[in-house]
């Protein structure tokens, strides 16, 4: 059975008085695409900084690849990728520079230039002193760096910071690649749509503990949201509609038919219902956003005072 790629139990940390990360249990099964999500100070970087053995933890224990992260953390860090929250450059080295000397520490056969040239850096700027590049330049050197070694782990904290949209599109594409080449990817964002677009499940963590975890469909299960079907009529139908199963809150008025459906077949259920009926025009199908999404579980787990309720079956992702 193959080891899951990050493996956290009770995951605790504490400054003081304060609590920044509770009890976090935590699994990243090999070859997923993971997304952790959460609001300001809800505790994400304090948990990757724990999992990377930047911060010791409190309580709990925390292993990556099979090996635990802090008596293993040179084993561990020679087969994993990270872009830290606060990555460092040095301001005097050209961005090559910064390649080449991670490929000399993984003992890594890359072509410096190739990576480069992956993450958008022309020659000219990989020439060019650190020092002088912009966030959106420095965020793609750290991503070049991260590279290195073709890591069987990435982990990449707010990885889309300072990127402009294309910049972030071609970073969703590169996540994509390396996932096709076997890497798991564990990123924390607060950029929803870019979350939304690759993540294979997401997790949502709010005061240090998480209050979801699950596929995005899965998710909007839970929630009981559904999707909005508004379907444009020729005529209204004049036949029965409220009897279709998993379809809810159906409105029949000004050349429109609308309802919620709870399950993809359900969508279709509707359609051809109403196509039975009379001309469909127009169909539009609005899902629930992942910024719904994220402000009904925080939201939530606020109200509810305990995380461990905000979901069925459990916090463990």
């Amino acid at each position: 059975m193959t080891e899951p790629a990050i493996d956290a139990n009770s995951l605790t940390k504490r400054f003081g008085e304060v609590k920044a990360v509770d009890g976090l249990d935590l699994t990243v099964e090999s070859g997923e695409i993971f997304g952790f999500l959460g609001p300001n100070g809800a505790g994400k970087s304090t948990a990757i900084n724990m999992l990377l053995d930047f911060v010791s933890p409190t309580a709990g224990t925390a292993s990556m690849l099979g090996l635990d992260v802090a008596s293993e953390r040179k084993q561990l860090h020679s087969r994993i990728g990270v872009v830290p929250e606060n990555y460092g450059l040095y301001e005097r080295l050209s961005g090559r520079r910064h390649v080449e000397l991670a490929v000399e520490f993984k003992n890594a056969t890359d072509d410096p230039d190739d990576l480069l040239e992956r993450v958008g850096l022309s020659q000219e700027d990989a020439s060019r002193p650190a020092g002088e590049y912009s966030t959106g330049m420095g965020q793609r050197l750290a991503l070049a760096v991260a590279l290195v070694g073709s890591p069987e782990l990435l982990i990449l904290d707010e990885p889309t910071s300072g990127l402009d949209p294309n910049g972030a599109r071609e970073l969703r594409e590169l996540i994509q690649a390396e996932n096709e080449r076997g890497a798991t990817v564990f990123f924390s964002s607060h950029i929803l749509e870019q979350v939304e677009a690759v993540a294979d499940r997401v997790g949502i963590i709010d005061d240090g503990r998480f209050v979801a975890t699950d596929s995005i469909e899965q998710l909007r299960e839970n929630l009981d949201a559904g999707a909005r079907v508004t379907l444009r009529v020729g005529r209204e139908p004049e036949g029965e509609l409220g009897d279709l199963p998993n379809v809810r809150d159906i409105e029949v008025a000004d050349g429109t038919v609308h309802g919620t459906c709870l399950e993809p077949d359900a969508k279709l259920t509707l359609i051809d219902r109403v196509r039975e009926m009379t001309t469909v025009t127009d169909v539009r199908i609005e899902e629930s956003s992942l910024e719904d999404m994220f402000a009904s579980y925080t939201s939530n787990a606020s109200d509810d005072g305990d995380t461990e309720t905000a979901v069925a079956g459990g916090v463990e992702a």
